[in-house]
């Protein structure tokens, strides 16, 4: 058996095991890229660990280090507070507040599932409370976190940047991004129409006493967060955010040390609020991440990638391979991590791009779509996160069908439409 078919087969072990069994994807990967490393490609454990991006698990670091601060001294609570008064108790436009918050959460570098358990129960509480459609209301906030997860400061978007710039693959982080969004903006549109969002247009509600009780139930609005106005903390979490963004994008310097040098300015001027932020890093998504980098590395050097593409791209036309390799990707995303997944599912497609005449941002953006819009899944942390905050008005067996079947048709036509808008016509 050659080398190819040894990483591939334990890639699939990898994914079995790690979706069955309650153990990081990444420290399993870890393992894997050792075996295979040492005892198929021959290769040293310094030659192995060479493939951790050290760039990538700085970002990650930084981005969630800064986001925990801002959980911390309430900016988070603002933002959405904000927010939702700012619809005037239109609970019409409450949905759409709640899948803004998120986006702009995982935009600025939240992680999905953090971005979805802090905004979960909240969302849900207001469904509860309106009678909004609970499982329209979860699905726009999933649908929210993965709209807004491509941004180039976003986790999601800074792996699959990282992984076209290793690939040699033209930059193409605003054509992923606006993809992402358009696609996520259009399912949840559909969600509102289908699910009772335009009865809910003739509904008001006056939000001014439900807000504090839905961001913190039975306790009182943080002082400054919500009774008067932005705290200095506050003001520059905000502008720090606002800060990352411009010095990352505009003069194009290393957002993971923007990202992590402004969590440090704003813990040195709060040490005593700031001081358990570090614990709240998402250490199982680095420790994903870097497993999963390492293990890409060796899935590359055995050539698998070439491999998978050169089959796919031999189908007959290059477009089918693309669909393939987008129902590879949603199907496995579904029951396993969309963030492990995108390391290794965009090196794949390299092969088809090269041969296939297909756009290589084009083919990237479906890839990361059908990989991500699926994380509605029961299966998926977010959708099990939006699952375990049902309210109380649901029976939680209802609830679990009612994501399970919209997840089957996510799963099912998701990836096909995504093909058929960015792929087929060869833009």
């Amino acid at each position: 058996m050659g080398p190819e078919w040894v990483a591939i087969l334990t890639l699939v072990a990898l994914f079995v095991v790690g979706t069955i069994l309650p153990i990081n994807m990444g420290a399993l990967a870890y393992v894997a890229a050792w075996l295979v490393g040492v005892y198929s490609l021959h290769l040293s454990e310094k030659e192995i660990l060479a493939g951790v991006s050290g760039d990538l698990i700085l970002t990650l670091i930084g981005v969630t280090y800064l986001f925990a601060i801002a959980k911390n001294n309430g900016t988070v609570d603002l933002i959405v507070a904000s927010a939702v008064r700012a619809v005037g108790g239109r609970v019409a436009l409450i949905p759409w507040v709640m899948f803004t918050v998120t986006a702009v959460l995982t935009a600025i570098g939240a992680a999905s599932p953090a971005a979805c358990a802090i905004i979960g129960p909240i969302a849900l509480g207001f469904a509860a409370r309106y009678k909004i459609n609970p499982l329209m209301m979860g699905m726009f906030v999933v649908h929210g976190a993965q709209g807004g997860g491509f941004s180039p400061i976003s986790i999601y978007g800074t792996i699959t940047n990282s992984v076209m710039e290793d690939a040699k693959l033209p930059s193409s982080e605003l054509t992923v991004f606006l993809s992402s969004l358009v696609v996520n903006l259009v399912m949840a549109t559909i969600l509102f129409i289908v699910f009772g969002g335009r009865k809910l247009m003739h509904q008001r509600a006056d939000l001014d006493d439900d807000v504090t009780e839905d961001l913190h139930p039975g306790a009182p609005a943080p002082v400054g967060t919500l009774t008067r106005g932005v705290r200095r903390d506050q003001l520059l979490t905000l502008i720090a955010f606002v800060g990352v963004a411009v010095v990352a994008l505009v003069f194009d310097k290393n957002i993971g040390f923007v990202a992590i040098t402004a969590a440090v300015l704003l813990a040195i001027l709060s040490p005593t609020e700031h001081k358990d932020a570090i614990k709240q890093v998402a250490w199982p998504t680095v420790l994903l991440v870097a497993g999963v980098s390492t293990y890409a590395a060796i899935l590359t050097e055995s050539g698998a990638p070439q491999f998978v593409g050169t089959w796919a791209a031999g189908l007959g036309a290059a477009v089918i391979g693309a669909l393939v390799l987008c129902y590879v990707g949603g199907v496995v995303s579904a029951f396993a991590s969309s963030t492990a997944l995108l390391p290794v599912i965009i090196p794949i497609a390299v092969p088809l791009i090269g041969h296939g005449g297909i756009s290589a941002g084009l083919f990237v953006a479906a890839l990361a779509i059908a990989s991500t819009i699926v994380d509605v899944s029961p299966f998926s942390t977010n959708g099990a996160l939006i699952l375990a905050n049902r309210p109380d008005t649901i029976a939680e067996p209802v609830y679990y069908r009612q994501i399970l079947t919209y997840s089957v048709i996510v799963v099912a036509a998701g990836p096909l439409l995504v093909w058929a808008a960015l792929v087929l016509p060869g833009w």
